[in-house]
């Protein structure tokens, strides 16, 4: 079983950047493909960036060259550097894994984005 911690979120005026993390547990993390995603009011839940084992990242549209996904594996972490940030970027924010063909989630991290 693999458990996700994140964090990071707040208050943020547009323009402004914020930094997430989620941290998981288990000794395995560097086979984890992590990914994070995020939900809006009302909204489905959409994907926003992906990293793979070897650190190739792939991103929305509507993020790319705004966010940078990273991992450190020593630290069995994955962050979520945003910058440049919009009012549509409001969202909770979830990190992801798939082990076994299970999905894990953090418990979200709040990111209000004022104009």
């Amino acid at each position: 079983q693999v458990q996700l911690v994140d964090s990071g979120g707040g208050l943020v005026q547009a323009g402004g950047s914020l930094r997430l993390s989620c941290t998981a547990s288990g000794r395995t993390f560097s086979n984890y493909i992590m990914r994070w995603f995020r939900q809006a009011p009302g909204r489905e839940r959409e994907f926003v960036a992906r990293i793979s084992l070897i650190g190739v990242t792939t991103y929305a549209d509507s993020v790319k060259g705004r966010f940078t996904i990273s991992r450190d594996n020593a630290k069995t972490t994955v962050y979520l550097q945003m910058n440049s940030l919009k009012p549509e970027d409001t969202a909770v924010y979830y990190c992801n894994t798939q082990v076994s063909g299970v999905d894990y989630w953090g418990q979200g991290t709040q990111v209000t984005v004022s104009s």
